[in-house]
């Protein structure tokens, strides 16, 4: 069912009820958190992750860090003091993003990005056949807090690791209600959420956050018909952050940090879709799409 963003007192106690983890969930996160970052290669850069916390404690400030002075070969170049949609939207603009499975938030400045200039996107043939058959429904902004929940929650057959904990959902639905945050919803014949997921608009840039299925294929879907609208509205580049097979097959491509803030200022100075969104177009059309990545030659996905 949709939800709609708080507009009062009783809206906002659901959602801070909505965004909860009990006990035994926390514990989980803590422990499983904590063998994430002693696993080699992450235990080399616990040193300098060190460091930065004492500089932080000894002289802490709400500045944003230089996102080429990482501490470790993870990216991460400071702690997050001021965890504001403002603060966070700059960060954005910068190439940086908070990120923590354990303690506090940290800015992390990626080495590489895994990036699509939104013409390059590559639709498969039997993606193609899929977005045809009609079997799925997308939606943008009608559910994200169905979709956020979703993307945070467990995974079949994967250790149930999250960074979409309760303060980053809070935050982020902030950024939602504001009009930069955005969803992508996939609905199957039931009328039941089966995929989705949702990212951050700054400028004509976008970051994809994360994504979910519930049937097969799903986030993919919805994936295609937010790019087609991305380059409908001028939009240049979707940002996927780490390089992952399903980016990788619809044509995004990873490129050094330098690379990377010189592509994203130019896409941030964009004017961009402020405000709610909302799909403008069918998925036969979506289908018939033809993009610089489709006239590549990929193997089918």
């Amino acid at each position: 069912m949709a939800m709609s963003p708080p507009s009062g007192p009783v809206e906002a106690d659901r959602r801070d009820a909505l965004f909860r983890e009990s006990l035994p969930q926390r514990l989980e996160r803590l422990a499983l958190g904590t063998a994430w970052s002693l696993k080699p290669p992450r235990l080399a850069g616990l040193p300098g992750l060190a460091r930065l916390w004492l500089a932080d404690l000894v002289a802490p400030g709400a500045e944003l860090p230089d996102p080429d002075r990482t501490v470790n070969d993870f990216g991460i170049c400071g702690i997050v003091r001021d965890p504001s949609p403002a603060s966070v939207l700059e960060g954005y603009r910068h190439g940086l993003f908070p990120f923590a499975h354990v303690g506090p938030l940290k800015w992390v400045s990626l080495p590489e990005r895994c990036v699509s200039a939104v013409d390059d996107f590559h639709i498969g043939k039997n993606l193609r056949r899929l977005l045809r058959q009609g079997r799925y429904s997308v939606t943008f902004d009608r559910d994200f807090e169905g979709v956020i929940t979703a993307c945070a929650g467990r995974r079949s057959g994967r250790w149930h690791l999250t960074w979409i904990t309760p303060r980053i959902m809070r935050l982020y639905a902030e950024l939602f209600d504001a009009g930069h945050v955005h969803s992508f919803e996939v609905w199957n014949a039931g009328g039941e959420l089966v995929g989705g997921g949702y990212g951050v608009a700054v400028g004509g840039a976008f970051f994809t956050e994360s994504q979910f299925s519930r049937e097969t294929n799903t986030s993919k879907i919805g994936f295609t018909v937010l790019n087609w609208h991305l380059a409908h509205w001028g939009f240049t580049l979707d940002d996927g952050k780490w390089p992952t097979s399903p980016l990788l097959d619809m044509g995004f491509r990873t490129l050094p940090r330098a690379a990377f803030q010189a592509r994203l200022a130019t896409a941030a100075a964009l004017p961009g879709k402020p405000g709610r969104w909302s799909v403008e177009t069918d998925l036969k059309t979506v289908a018939a799409w033809q993009t610089g990545g489709s006239k590549e030659q990929r193997p089918e996905t």
